[in-house]
């Protein structure tokens, strides 16, 4: 059970997470934007790794109804961040390699 103090600590994270994450994408140079945002959906892999830890206690703790569906939202979210991520990226390096001469 979570106790009023773990709750207001808890938001106080998010809060905080919430204003960092705020202030480091607006001092970020329009040039280095798109990298750094695929990179960071490409490490969002972690997510996804949670997400199946989390089914997994869901199935073996017997909690299978709201468990089991919240860790089925958590994979396919991050899959969608991840796979994301890397299209932008293969995007992005197309655009920069442009094309190819014909000789």
């Amino acid at each position: 059970m979570m106790t009023p103090e773990m709750l207001i600590a808890s938001i106080t994270l998010f809060v905080l997470a919430i204003f960092l994450g705020f202030e480091l994408i607006t001092k970020v140079p329009s040039m280095l934007h798109t990298p750094l945002m695929s990179g960071a959906n490409a490490i969002s892999g972690i997510s996804v790794v949670g997400a199946l830890l989390a089914a997994n206690v869901a199935y073996e703790g017997g909690n299978t109804a709201i468990s089991g569906l919240l860790a089925f939202v958590a994979i396919v979210l991050a899959m969608i961040n991840v796979v994301g991520g890397f299209a932008v990226t293969n995007r992005m390096l197309k655009m920069i390699a442009g094309k190819k001469r014909r000789d």
